[in-house]
């Protein structure tokens, strides 16, 4: 089974990721696995980070002259700003006390107050360093290793933004579109319409004029994704909930939608189904809409997988919210340090990473294989009884 991992803090010395249970003979760049992080750190109101990170994956295991051999992959990405807390955060030295950097003031909506209080540490320096969106790096990572597995069978994930704040792309953004998006050598805010983008930026800048943070909705939608994978036999194997599992568990993640589920919540069955059809020519069933969005019973259907993920307004704001001292008890401005402003395009990416690996772990259920070469022959297989159904 395909098993994955991260470690590390924001500004700890690196951040790790392993996968598990891969097929030997993947095909592994290390220049494809960077641009994914490139992509990462893109976007229209990033903030100071990103002008100090530039994030390089290390290959450290599970590879030899770029394929797979079938053991764990470890890949290493060293934060550059470690050089800053080498003694705020050293592994071993009692001294370090005097400049440990306490946050004493948590913010509201993150992880602070919540976390000191389960582990009880006088301070929520240890939570904010694991919490933060920074471990996403390791993520991303790990989902460039999955997306090598997946493209070997014509499954491409990519995702782009359809929403800031109250702004948003009022058409259906198609695949060929979406698929120049993420292939582009420079992103703005990641929205396929222009003009729409324009008017997101706004709202970015205002929220930036004002100390203020901005969320919004990215989309994400896997492209060439077969029939079949998941299952609808138990609850915990269906694959819309472990896609929404995923995606909810991305930082400020607060919601997800599979399909154009909101706008099915409000209409009646006979405006939501997607209606079945056969193609003769072709040998193969097909569906007049896809509002589903790919997955019908917990089991993909043949069409795109798409999903939307709700972003709330990062937690950290350059114009603080009232707060608590843990030491006072007494009221005070939470803690900044530095903030972004508009993260939502980066979540995206993340979200691909993330649908990729939960997609990969489904697909090595269905197809299974030690090596590429024993999976694609399932696959292939597979297809055949598909096409003879």
């Amino acid at each position: 089974m395909l098993r994955f991992e991260t470690a590390g803090e924001s500004h700890g010395e690196c951040l790790v990721a392993t996968v598990s249970g891969l097929p030997a003979g993947i095909p592994i760049s290390l220049e494809a696995i960077g641009r994914e992080l490139w992509r990462r750190q893109q976007g229209y109101g990033r903030g100071g980070r990103m002008k100090i990170e530039t994030d390089r994956a290390e290959i450290v295991a599970g590879v030899r002259h770029s394929h797979t051999i079938g053991s764990p992959v470890a890949i290493l990405v060293r934060n550059k700003d470690w050089q800053n807390w080498t003694e705020a955060l050293a592994v071993e030295s009692a001294a370090v006390e005097a400049d440990h950097r306490p946050v004493t003031r948590p913010r509201p909506g993150h992880a602070d107050l919540a976390g000191a209080i389960k582990y009880n540490f006088p301070d929520a320096r240890y939570i904010l360093e694991r919490a933060s969106a920074r471990e996403t790096t390791a993520r991303v990572a790990a989902g460039a290793v999955a997306k090598a597995l997946l493209g070997q069978f014509g499954i491409e994930i990519l995702s782009h933004v359809i929403s800031i704040g109250d702004v948003c792309l009022d058409r259906h953004a198609e695949w060929p579109e979406i698929a120049a998006l993420g292939r582009a050598s420079s992103i703005n805010l990641g929205c396929v319409d222009a003009a729409a983008e324009a008017r997101m930026k706004e709202v970015v800048d205002e929220a930036y004029r004002t100390g203020d943070t901005v969320g919004g909705v990215f989309e994400v939608v896997a492209h060439g994704v077969p029939p079949g994978l998941g299952s609808h036999v138990a609850w915990d194997t269906r694959l819309d909930g472990r896609l929404a599992q995923a995606i909810v568990s991305i930082q400020a993640v607060k919601g997800v939608e599979v399909g154009f589920a909101a706008a099915g919540a409000s209409s009646f069955g006979s405006k939501v189904q997607d209606t079945i059809h056969y193609d003769r020519a072709e040998r193969r069933f097909t569906r007049g809409a896809n509002r589903a969005g790919g997955i019908e019973g917990g089991i993909t259907n043949g069409q795109d997988v798409v999903l939307r993920g709700l972003l709330k307004p990062i937690s950290t704001l350059r114009k603080p919210l009232a707060s608590v001292d843990l030491e006072t008890r007494e009221p005070a401005l939470a803690a900044y340090e530095r903030s972004d402003v508009c993260v939502v395009w980066a979540a995206g990416v993340v979200a691909e990473a993330m649908t990729a690996l939960i997609l990969a772990q489904a697909f090595l259920e269905k197809f299974g294989g030690d090596s590429l070469d024993e999976t694609r022959r399932n696959f292939e297989s597979y297809l055949k009884q598909v096409q003879d159904f």
